[in-house]
């Protein structure tokens, strides 16, 4: 990297799949606080909708992203997700771009959604998981959770009403320490390959997890300008998002942990 006297301002392109038919819970969120912690940094950040219908084009992005959405919306996405974009996500995820689903985004990344009613709905088989919803008369998976990631915590909240299961050999993102999880069976939650994050955690995730922003800001910046750009990382303030993610944790009954900064 040259030296900062002489360095051009970086910039990081994210692509935003189905932002009209995966919005729930205000997944949204995820993309302002993206946008909102490069500023900070002096990183320019640049947003892309892509929508149904439209080319993914993996050259122009360093990090994707596809939130949640209701089962009807999700068969049309699912037939677009395998049929237009399905060769240039997995060329994009192989080469390590990191890439965050969330909740029907994480469905569709893995093998196949089975809804109570009606067919089963294909995903791109990303991720070594599938879903299954056992029927309305088994209660959905819904409210706060915590979750043991690496040496941190991540906060958020779950509304799903499928039941996830990863392969034998397929990585979960994190230990559940309250909540349900992927299917409050196994204590798993969410899905891991690669630089692909599968997560049923709305809130949104990432403003209430400062950290795991700060990661996929870092593992997008690292593959497109180097190792040497985690320099552009330096320590953000983050005591107040951190005070509201601890108050979850005493809320939840999990005692806090020690806060590592990005930098």
């Amino acid at each position: 990297m040259p030296e900062s006297s002489n360095r051009v301002a970086p910039e990081l392109r994210v692509g935003h799949l189905y932002p009209d038919q995966l919005n729930m819970y205000g997944d949204r969120g995820n993309i302002i606080t993206l946008r909102q912690r490069c500023v900070w940094r002096g990183i320019a950040l640049r947003h892309t909708p892509i929508d149904l219908g439209e080319e993914l084009r993996p050259d122009e992005f360093d990090l994707l992203f596809i939130g949640g959405g209701q089962d009807k919306e999700q068969d049309e996405v699912a037939r677009d997700l395998r049929e237009v974009k399905g060769a240039a996500l997995r060329a994009a995820v192989d080469s390590d771009m990191p890439v965050l689903g969330v909740c029907g985004g994480y469905q569709l990344l893995a093998k196949f959604y089975r809804p109570a009613e009606g067919p089963e709905l294909e995903g791109i088989g990303i991720l070594d998981a599938w879903t299954i919803h056992k029927g309305k008369a088994v209660a959905r998976c819904i409210g706060n959770v915590a979750l043991q990631w690496g040496e941190q915590t991540l906060v958020g909240f779950e509304n799903h009403g499928g039941r996830t299961y990863l392969g034998a050999g397929a990585q979960p993102l994190g230990r559940v320490l309250a909540g349900h999880g992927n299917n409050s069976e196994d204590h798993q939650e969410g899905c891991v390959y690669r630089n692909t994050f599968g997560t049923y955690l709305h809130g949104s995730l990432l403003p209430k997890n400062p950290h795991f922003a700060d990661h996929l800001i870092s593992l997008a910046l690292r593959r497109r300008y180097g190792q040497g750009a985690e320099s552009y990382m330096r320590p953000l303030d983050d005591s107040r998002e951190w005070q509201a993610h601890d108050a979850m944790l005493r809320r939840l009954g999990v005692a806090p942990r020690r806060h590592a900064a990005v930098g």
